[in-house]
């Protein structure tokens, strides 16, 4: 008896390898008999069977070891290394997320850092964002021309969000284009004189015009003396400020507000809260007509005193000013770079950098736009317009000599160098650059703003829209100047 169970036992691992007949050799194997055997035997195609005899510890040995070691690996982990190898893939994972959070936590921290250093040296006029030696000049085909005043342009602005550019011309009509498109979107005409009392709008030569920083309000000024204030979004007419008894030759919001400030050539400035339609106060110290103004956060603003040849920054709140002396001819235009610093140009050619802080230019650039003129009788270019992408190092100017010239400041504002000009036809009455720094805008004309004492017949009335393109796509880095 004992040699056929010896012979059954070999024959087992060919019965093992069918896998239907499994379960009937083990239960011979362990001499199983009766009802339950046969009940065992009756089921050998079960799912359930099939697992239990792939997973049962019990009926391990059956299978060969040789078998088992051609096995996958992941088949032969057991339930606690699986726990374990899972526990350390989760606890990597974890670690990878952490360092992840870190770094982006990091940025960020750095970036705001960043920003509220900006924001601070922006109030201290200290920031200098150095842009200028990326600029290059454009192609001719590049620059765009916007054609709809019947006389010359004699100023314009463009929104804060660089999508509109308002302009006004001696024809007293305004403007509103659209950047994107160069397409007019409305057209405020101008009145003949006479028509005061009946015509929405101004009847003489509009000299300024300004926007608030949150392009609520357009506010322009005339010949007349007249302030008038408009809804920006629809060009609707809401305010008449009266008061002036010159022409009004400078405008500017002060940023953030809706208070206004404006200069006279009757040598005044005028302090007024658009919002409750009020007049707030009058300011004097100019000895001639005042040719330009502008402003930026603080509540204090910068004029140019045009044949008194000074330059004055008014305190408001103190009621106080500061006078500053440096050009050799008339000062007729100014705009702010950064809360201390600023660039004039004058009648006699020079175009200057100046500080708050010092009561002599920075730096002088004589004959910025050449000279003209019989030989021996040479008189220079006198400069028309200036313009500063605000808390940069980059300025430009305007001139009768078909050029806008484009400038780079030295460090701490204490030099001026040439970058390249702009061919444009005509005199040059405005400039403006837009709040991204991606283009700039000339309004252009046949005459002087001031004046019709001399006519460019060759130029056209336009405006010209000048691409700035850069050589590398992040060109600003700023830098604290002293």
């Amino acid at each position: 008896m004992s040699s056929p169970f010896f012979m059954k036992k070999k024959e087992k691992p060919k019965f093992a390898i069918k896998g239907k007949n499994t379960a009937v050799v083990k239960r011979k194997a362990d001499g199983d008999s009766g009802g339950k055997s046969k009940l065992r035997a009756k089921k050998p195609n079960s799912k359930h069977n099939e697992e239990i005899s792939s997973d049962s510890e019990t009926e391990s040995p059956v299978v060969p070891r040789k078998r088992q070691s051609n096995e996958e690996v992941d088949y032969e982990e057991t339930p606690q290394e699986k726990k374990l190898r899972l526990a350390k893939l989760y606890l990597e994972q974890l670690k990878e997320e952490e360092e992840d959070k870190a770094e982006e936590d990091s940025f960020e921290t750095d970036l705001i850092a960043g920003r509220l250093q900006e924001d601070v040296l922006e109030q201290k006029g200290k920031l200098q964002r150095l842009i200028a030696k990326d600029l290059m000049p454009p192609d001719a085909s590049e620059i765009r021309v916007l054609r709809g005043h019947k006389l010359p342009i004699t100023c314009l602005v463009i929104s804060s969000d660089d999508k509109f550019i308002f302009s006004a011309a001696k024809d007293c009509s305004i403007i509103k284009w659209d950047v994107v498109a160069g397409k007019k979107l409305h057209t405020i005409p101008g009145g003949r004189k006479g028509t005061e009392d009946r015509h929405v709008g101004h009847t003489a030569h509009i000299l300024c015009m300004a926007i608030s920083s949150d392009g609520k309000y357009l506010a322009t000024g005339d010949v007349n003396k007249l302030i008038m204030i408009w809804e920006a979004e629809t060009c609707k007419h809401l305010y008449k400020f009266t008061g002036h008894k010159g022409p009004v030759s400078g405008l500017s919001f002060r940023k953030g507000t809706h208070d206004l400030y404006s200069a006279s050539h009757d040598r005044s400035i005028k302090v007024w809260n658009v919002d409750e339609n009020a007049y707030v106060e009058t300011l004097f110290g100019h000895q001639d007509a005042i040719t330009g103004l502008d402003s930026l956060s603080r509540e204090c603003c910068v004029t140019a005193g045009g044949r008194d040849r000074s330059v004055r920054v008014w305190k408001i709140a103190e009621e106080s000013q500061l006078v500053f002396h440096g050009h050799e001819g008339s000062i007729d235009c100014i705009q702010l770079i950064n809360e201390e610093h600023m660039i004039t140009g004058a009648d006699d050619g020079s175009v200057s950098l100046w500080s708050v802080n010092k009561k002599k230019p920075l730096c002088t650039v004589k004959q910025a736009h050449g000279r003209h003129g019989d030989a021996g009788l040479e008189q220079p270019h006198w400069v028309a317009s200036v313009a500063a992408l605000q808390n940069s190092d980059t300025v430009a100017s305007g001139s009768h000599n078909s050029q806008v010239q484009v400038w780079k400041c030295g460090q701490n504002y204490r030099g001026l160098q040439p970058l390249f000009s702009v061919p444009v036809s005509g005199f040059i009455n405005s400039l403006k650059f837009s709040s991204s720094g991606q283009f700039l805008v000339a309004g252009v004309g046949q005459e002087h703003r001031l004046g019709r004492w001399w006519r460019l017949k060759e130029a056209k009335n336009g405006i010209y829209v000048i691409p700035l393109k850069r050589k590398s796509p992040n060109p600003e880095e700023a830098k604290m100047t002293e």
